[in-house]
């Protein structure tokens, strides 16, 4: 049977190639930072990573996790409710819970895990959930595992949601689901006018906080912080993969009894190794610091705003964006591909993004800041941007 099924992959990876969209991964042999080296012993600024606040080699974090290998092993070789929950693990949810304003916190393997562990133990086939039609894979995939009925609204366009909720109105309970920032756009959901919908229309609202935690907000609490709705959402979605400190695990938190409930009945919880001491200890340090001192979220957002307005100057074609992330749109996917190879001969990596992680004819360069950024990382950014830009007749 393989020999079939080998001739059947390999054909369609052929088509892969030849339509432009074979992914390649560049190797990475420093510690992920602004500025990177790979395995070709190129050194280039890396702006396509997660790592907003810079705390992927964070000194203070690393710390934080060497001692806890120290103090509390490697692994917990266990689920939690068997013998895989620790004193850091219970310390890491409470502190989430306080950063955010919720009640309570339940940590996964991944945000993925969270997103894929939330619908299912909550809703039934008498339930609703009305999901924004750029919600994230992992929402997507959660939502597929849960038997309540489905509707989708058209991206943050609060006159179709209205509508799904109109029709939602027969089944029991109704959740709105949203990222709170869209990862291949850079744009914040209308979370003020959804929690409005909700309470007219009597709907839960649950926002992921993947792309928006640690970067939008005044002190990077996320969207719920940026419409003033802290404790009022039910539930909340997010990383400690990206801003807070890049390297692994995700969380729900939100009202108690949603998250007991999912300590009950959650899977990919339930059956799933609890994250590793080290990990959980420098989440701990990394709330601690950001409880601290806003210094990081305020370069973040400097950052951003001054590459985002050179950029335009420049005469590039950028999506809105109130967050960290720019999408420099090309809508080719071949052109995508071409620009990204052009700029790291210039220094600067970037990733292109075609279908179908974004929608055919949609291409693009996303660019990702950093608060480990520097103004010249940003101006030689800028630069090479311009000159491949003119060499493929991009800029007029």
């Amino acid at each position: 049977m393989y020999d079939n099924y080998r001739e059947h992959l390999t054909t369609h990876l052929s088509e892969i190639r030849e339509a432009g969209l074979y992914k390649n991964e560049r190797i990475i042999v420093s510690p992920q930072g602004a500025e990177i080296t790979l395995d070709t012993g190129q050194t280039v600024l890396n702006f396509c990573a997660n790592n907003y606040l810079g705390l992927s080699a964070n000194r203070e974090l690393v710390e934080a996790a060497k001692n806890a290998l120290d103090t509390h092993g490697y692994g917990m070789s266990s689920v939690r409710f068997i013998c895989g929950t620790g004193d850091l693990h219970k310390e890491l949810e409470h502190k989430l819970a306080q950063f955010f304003g919720t009640e309570d916190t339940i940590l996964y393997a991944a945000c993925f895990d969270a997103n894929g562990g939330v619908f299912e133990p909550l809703l039934t086939s008498e339930d609703a959930i009305i999901s924004d039609s750029l919600n994230h894979a992992s929402i997507i995939d959660g939502v597929r595992l849960c038997k309540a009925q489905r509707y989708r609204y058209e991206n943050a366009d609060m006159e179709d949601l209205e509508t799904q909720l109109q029709l939602a109105q027969e089944q029991r309970f109704r959740l709105i689901v949203t990222d709170g920032v869209f990862s291949m756009d850079g744009n914040v959901a209308p979370l003020d006018k959804i929690y409005q919908l909700a309470n007219k229309y009597n709907a839960m609202v649950m926002v992921d906080e993947c792309h928006s935690a640690g970067v939008v907000g005044e002190t990077g609490r996320g969207v719920t912080e940026l419409y003033n709705l802290r404790g009022k959402i039910e539930i909340i979605t997010g990383t400690l993969g990206k801003a807070f400190g890049g390297a692994i695990g995700g969380f729900t938190t939100g009202k108690k009894e949603i998250i007991e409930m999912l300590r009950q009945r959650s899977r990919p919880y339930l059956f799933s190794n609890a994250i590793p001491p080290l990990v959980a200890a420098a989440g701990i340090r990394m709330l601690e610091m950001m409880t601290g001192t806003n210094d990081l979220q305020d370069r973040l957002h400097h950052n951003t705003k001054y590459f985002v307005e050179k950029m335009l100057r420049a005469g590039f074609d950028i999506k809105p964006t109130q967050s960290a992330i720019c999408a420099v749109m090309l809508y080719d996917a071949k052109l995508s591909q071409e620009v990204a190879a052009r700029l790291l001969n210039e220094g600067i990596y970037v990733i292109g993004f075609y279908y179908p992680v974004v929608p055919k004819d949609q291409a693009r360069i996303r660019v990702q800041i950093s608060a480990a950024h520097e103004i010249e990382h940003l101006d030689k950014a800028v630069s090479a941007f311009i000159k491949i830009g003119k060499e493929l007749k991009i800029l007029k």
